[in-house]
């Protein structure tokens, strides 16, 4: 008969597995703290990389603005004085002069009543803010100048059209009769309108929204050109 005597003042622990788990647990760790600070190494790379980049873009742009400084500093110069003042008027002319009678004429068809004839389309720059005041002369009924009216306000390149003046139409013959201001009666309307040309990407985004819905639109003939009779003031047409 065996009999067994535990003499241990404490009890007897195996901690075995526990010690294990925790090296199991050191190696992941040491696993992921390599992949991070590997990580940090290759992004303070590229932060370092980026640095440099942008110090070298600092030091280039630096260098322009000395050239341009040393530039503007050379016309400056008693002599070059008069060279600057003439390329200054020779901007603002340019400047005053770019105006696209083609495109203007186009968006000015689009809301041309039938049966309503211009007579005058003369572009007014403003030289504060840049934008363009247009000044229209139509002939035709007074209730198709009066539609004309509306399709501007609602045109988003016709702003704020406003009537400038209003006169009967006048043959100029020996024997004309005076009659009576009717719907039907031909006068000569003024409208002003403040002009808002498309971009080329509007217009470019516009062709290719029509050639979409129909491949045939560009080749077809247009249902309706009112044929305008256009006396040009101001401008260069392009």
């Amino acid at each position: 008969m065996r009999i067994g005597i535990n003499l241990a003042t404490r009890p007897f622990l195996n901690l075995g597995p526990a010690l294990r788990r925790l090296r199991i647990a050191i190696g992941v760790l040491a696993l992921a703290a390599i992949v991070f600070g590997a990580g940090l190494y290759a992004i303070d790379s590229q932060a370092s990389a980026a640095r440099a980049k942008e110090q070298a873009v600092d030091a280039q742009i630096a260098r322009i603005q000395q050239e341009r400084n040393a530039d503007q500093a050379k016309m400056r110069l008693p002599e070059n004085a008069a060279v600057l003042t003439e390329a200054s008027n020779l901007n603002q002319l340019f400047d005053s002069k770019a105006f696209s009678w083609t495109l203007a004429m186009e968006d000015l068809e689009t809301v041309l009543p039938a049966g309503v004839q211009v007579t005058t389309l003369e572009p007014t720059r403003d030289d504060k803010d840049g934008h363009i005041t247009l000044r229209v002369r139509v002939l035709g009924p007074r209730d198709k100048a009066v539609d004309l009216v509306r399709n501007l306000e609602h045109s988003r390149r016709f702003l704020r059209p406003r009537i400038a003046g209003e006169t009967a139409e006048a043959t100029g013959g020996p024997n004309q009769r005076i009659e009576p201001v009717s719907e039907s009666s031909r006068v000569n309307f003024d409208v002003l309108a403040d002009y808002n040309p498309a971009t080329a990407a509007e217009r470019e985004a516009a062709r290719h929204a029509v050639a979409k819905a129909s491949p045939d639109a560009t080749t077809a003939p247009a249902a309706h050109k009112p044929t305008t009779a256009i006396t040009r003031k101001g401008g260069n047409a392009r």
